[in-house]
Formats: structure tokens, C-alpha cells, sequence
């Protein structure tokens, strides 16, 4: 190699090292914004915890789940997984060992986000502090307990979908379908559920008597009052502070979606979702 070949090697070598950085680091930017977009702080920190080591305990009609850890602790959380393995897990609903999660965990949404959102969300809980605390066993009732059951429920009620564009719609309506049908996991919540705990797909987002820690979740459709009384910018505006347009607050679980994610987001991206729920659409 000539005495020009070292340099010019060392500075390919740097100029790629920088690229590669900056990558990850703009990779990990969006990530923090898809965090917050997954409303994952909301179920992943319980109250006095530390952010994102899991515990959040939360009452269903199955019986009471418990959040798992998703810092990148190795032994409790997820720092020993690979991104295909985060992603298989927010798509297939598999864990590294091949087991299945019960659909309290949202894959059942998260199926349908691109893979280049999830590799950013990875990028971005890689940096999170690590912390180690392991979540408490599940508690669910007979025959929700046996997980062996789960493979069969899936087969039942779960089909991994990734959105595809409308091309009849705008953008601004296509992105706020997928983040209400994807990483917002709204249908999760305002959508009934069967005996068996699947969405009831053909009343989607018409509300869910069932709801988280026994709540009453309302319906968020055009046709439903009250929120057939609601303007695209009462829905911003309620998704910015909690307040209704009758002047009253949202609060339980909405409290902490609001405070945790949707109070943090883009005024494209809740102008986007405002869009999509006043316009009709089709079945999950």
C-alpha cells in the first residue's frame, strides 16, 4: 500500500464510523417519539417504579396481568434480545424462548407497524436506563392461566396485518389510521371483547363496557354520542390536555394515555387521528 493508501483508508474508515452513528442516532431519535406514540410508558412504569421496569398491575375480567420489564436490563428486561426478537415479539406475539404472550400485551395492534418503527423503538429502549427488577407473576383465572391455550386463541383471533395505503384516502387519514389501528393500539381499548378476550372486529372503536381495571371505555366513532358531537378540533384539543368539550376531564386510564403519550405528540400527527375517527372506514 502506497503512503497516500493508510490516510485514505483511515478516513473512509472514520467517515463510515460517523455515518454509522449518527444512524443509530437518529434511529434512536425516532424511537423516543414512537415511545411515546406506543403509549408505552403508560403500562410499562407503574406508579412509583422506575420508567419502563414494568409491575403496572391491571384488573381484566381474565384476572390480573402484571407488566414485564422492557429496560435493557439482560436478566429482567430485554437487553439480551435481538431486534428480530423484539420484533417477532411486537408482531407475532413470541417470546425468545417461543412462548406465547397473552394479548393484554398489544401485539394484536403492534402487528401492524412497519419494521422500520419497531427497529427504531429498539434503537431507542437500548439507551433507556437499565434497570433490574423482575415483574410479579401474572394471576389469571381458570383456563386463562394455561398459556398452552394461547397458541389455539391465536389461531381463533389473531391474524398479523400490516396496514397497507388507501390510495382513495389522504395521507393525513392514512397516517392516522395507523396510528390508531398500529402503535396507538386505540381498538385495543374501545373495541369489545368476546368470551375469549378477542376483538369483536366488526364493532371496532364502538366502545367497550369491559375496559381496563374495570373501566367503561366509550366509543370513539362518528355515529356514537357523545362523540358524534365532537369537532376535528375538540378531539386535538382533548388529546393535547384532557379536556372535554363540555368543559369536564378525561380521566382514569385516558388520564395516563394523555399525560404519557398523546399530550406529547405532533399537532399533524393528532390532526391525522382526529381524520381518520370522524371518517368512515372499514372493520379492523
Amino acid at each position: 500500500m502506497t503512503r497516500f493508501g493508510l490516510p485514505l483508508l483511515a478516513s473512509i474508515l472514520l467517515l463510515s464510523l460517523t455515518a454509522n452513528v449518527q444512524a443509530d442516532e437518529s434511529s434512536a431519535s425516532r424511537g423516543e417519539y414512537l415511545l411515546k406514540l406506543s403509549g408505552c410508558a403508560s403500562c410499562h412504569t407503574r406508579e412509583g417504579g422506575q420508567p419502563l421496569a414494568g409491575g403496572l398491575k391491571m384488573e381484566t375480567p381474565f384476572g390480573t396481568f402484571y407488566t414485564p420489564n422492557i429496560t435493557p436490563d439482560p436478566k429482567t428486561g430485554i437487553g439480551n434480545w435481538s431486534d428480530d426478537d423484539f420484533i417477532r415479539a411486537l408482531t407475532e406475539g413470541v417470546a425468545p424462548d417461543g412462548s406465547h404472550y397473552y394479548p393484554a400485551f398489544p401485539y394484536t395492534s403492534y402487528s401492524r407497524m412497519s419494521r422500520q418503527d419497531l427497529r427504531d423503538l429498539k434503537a431507542y429502549l437500548n439507551e433507556v436506563p437499565a434497570v433490574q427488577v423482575a415483574a410479579p407473576d401474572h394471576d389469571l383465572k381458570f383456563p386463562f392461566n394455561l398459556r398452552v391455550l394461547l397458541g389455539p386463541w391465536k389461531w381463533v383471533n389473531f391474524e398479523p396485518d400490516r396496514l397497507q395505503t388507501v390510495p382513495q384516502k389522504s395521507a393525513a387519514w392514512n397516517r392516522g389510521r395507523y396510528i390508531v389501528q398500529g402503535p396507538g393500539h386505540c381498538v385495543e381499548c374501545h373495541t369489545p371483547r368476546n368470551r375469549l378476550g378477542g376483538l369483536e372486529r366488526e364493532q371496532a372503536l364502538m366502545g367497550n363496557p369491559q375496559g381496563p381495571d374495570g373501566e367503561v371505555v366509550p366509543p370513539i366513532v362518528p355515529t356514537k354520542k357523545p362523540f358524534s358531537e365532537w369537532g376535528r378540533e375538540d378531539i386535538v384539543f382533548a388529546l393535547q390536555t384532557g379536556m372535554k368539550p363540555d368543559g369536564d376531564f378525561l380521566g382514569g386510564t385516558m388520564g395516563h394515555v394523555i399525560e404519557n403519550s398523546t399530550g406529547a405528540l405532533t399537532e399533524s400527527d393528532l390532526k391525522a387521528i382526529a381524520e381518520y375517527l370522524l371518517d368512515p372506514r372499514e372493520p379492523l
